[in-house]
Order: structure tokens, then C-alpha cells, then sequence
């Protein structure tokens, strides 16, 4: 399916959110300006927009991008190459849910809008913390179930009907932006999430809504 969708997926990520998504991003990458990291994994790199925001805004020594998609990454690796960054920033194909990387290996781990579609939630968390370092954290960005009225009515109309429209139209793949709502459905944000993460081990976990509820950044610590 997102090998389907790869060549669209930027356009359709920004025109669906109105551009909102880029301000989302900058805003979760905000939360390791601190930490100053010097190797980055990112998660479901997808085509790489979250870790080109990362060298950006953190200019860490090294990003490495795991995505499952080969599609996408072809897609990553063209970004990749047209901004000569090739020693900084490399993807490989893998399973977010077995990192082929060793115990304690990188200073940060991020994902955006990756985990709600981990085949098990709890594995590919647990996974994330062990190839984090001790005192590394962890940055999730997801979108959420927004609760107050009229939002959540809004947010559900769009999503069920506006976003698959236009999906099917500019992607040709009607599965794609149907799977979309059904993901963030049946993904447990907010406290369910944060109980997860510290089940598996993170500390010091935060949740942080953006736009009343639409998303949300994780926040956890090894």
C-alpha cells in the first residue's frame, strides 16, 4: 500500500493538512534541541521529511532511516541525493518491529506517524528503547482522537469522507487514504499510550496535544 502511494505522498500530506503537518514536525523535533543529538534513528522514515526537519534544525552528525516501503525510500533516497547529503543522512529497508541495529546504539529516536501501524505496538516500542542509549529519548509524533465539540465531529467527517476522496483522486489507490482513519481509530493515544511506553520501560513519558487533540508528540527517556 505505501509503495502504492509513494510518489504522492508528500504532495497529499501537506495539501490534506493545509501545510499543518510541517508545523507538527518542527514542533516534535523542538523536543531534542536540548539534548543536542548526534545520531538520530528515524522510524517509518517514510520519504525522509521527518529526519531532513531533524538535520535542519538539530544538525546532528548522522540520521539512519528505517522504513519497511522500499517505495518510499526510493523516494527518500532522490530527496537524499538532490540535497547532497549522503554522509549525513542514510536509509535502510527493515521491520521497525526487529531494528537490525546493536543494544544502546543512538542518542535519539523519532517517528512520525509510524507507530499506528506497527503490526504489534508493544514490540516495536520495546525495540526502539533497547537500540536507544541510556539517557536517550525517544520523540513519537501520531495523530490523535480529538474529543472536545465541534473538533471532533469536524475531524471525523473530514477524515472519513474528505481525506479517501481525495486520496483515491490524486494517489489511485482508494485503499490507502480509506486505511488512514481505521489506523488512527484504532491506535491508543493519549494516557493508553504513555501507560504503554512506560510498561515497556520508558521514563519520564509525556503526551503533548497539538490542535486540540488532531496530534499528538510522545515524549520518553531511557
Amino acid at each position: 500500500m505505501f509503495n502504492n502511494i509513494s510518489k504522492t505522498y508528500d504532495f497529499l500530506n501537506h495539501f490534506l493538512s493545509l501545510g499543518i503537518d510541517i508545523i507538527w514536525r518542527k514542533k516534535a523535533i523542538g523536543e531534542l534541541k536540548k539534548d543536542r543529538p548526534k545520531h538520530i534513528l528515524d522510524v517509518a522514515t517514510g520519504t525522509g521529511d521527518f529526519a531532513f526537519e531533524a538535520l535542519h534544525a538539530l544538525n546532528p552528525d548522522k540520521i539512519t532511516g528505517v522504513d519497511i516501503s522500499q517505495g518510499m525510500l526510493d523516494v527518500a533516497k532522490e530527496k537524499i541525493a538532490k540535497r547532497g547529503l549522503q554522509s549525513m543522512f542514510e536509509v535502510k529497508l527493515g521491520d521497525s518491529e526487529r531494528l537490525l541495529f546493536d543494544d544502546n546504539t543512538f542518542d535519539a529516536v523519532t517517528v512520525a506517524y509510524g507507530v499506528r501501524n506497527f503490526e504489534n505496538l508493544e514490540k516495536g516500542i520495546s525495540d526502539m528503547l533497547r537500540v536507544l542509549k541510556p539517557g536517550g529519548k525517544v520523540v513519537i509524533l501520531e495523530f490523535s482522537k480529538p474529543r472536545v465539540f465541534p473538533v471532533k465531529q469536524l475531524y471525523s467527517f473530514y477524515f472519513h469522507y474528505i481525506t479517501p476522496t481525495i486520496g483515491k483522486i490524486f494517489s489511485k489507490d482508494n485503499s490507502a487514504y480509506k486505511y488512514l482513519p481505521e489506523s488512527v481509530e484504532a491506535f491508543p493515544d493519549g494516557k493508553k499510550f504513555t501507560d504503554l511506553m512506560e510498561k515497556v520501560g520508558y521514563r519520564e513519558t509525556k503526551n503533548r496535544p497539538l490542535a486540540f487533540g488532531i496530534c499528538s508528540i510522545y515524549t520518553g527517556i531511557k
